[in-house]
């Protein structure tokens, strides 16, 4: 392998927000599906396509959690204010 000065480097995933995560993913996907680089870049952008749909991926799972915990919290609340408002009725 030759050390290329001229290689892209990539920002760490954890400085990256999700929707520059997944313009990312689009771009990298833009560019292997072009085939214009060598099997060894072709590689690279190939492993950091898979990182940025892993990542991609968990907070799009961390976000569906946070709003069905909320979803949860909030029918849990309803159903207290509802037992509460059928307590004194009989």
């Amino acid at each position: 392998m030759s050390d290329d000065t001229t290689q892209q480097t990539f920002r760490p995933l954890e400085e990256l927000s999700y929707e520059q995560a997944r313009d990312e993913l689009v771009e990298t996907v833009k560019i292997l599906e072009l085939g214009q680089m060598s099997l060894d870049e072709s590689l690279r952008f190939w492993e950091r396509g898979e990182e940025l749909a892993a990542y991609c991926e968990r907070y799009l799972n961390g976000a569906s959690d946070r709003v069905e915990k909320a979803l949860a919290k909030r029918a849990g609340e309803q159903d207290e204010d509802a037992a509460a408002d059928g307590a004194g009725e009989d």
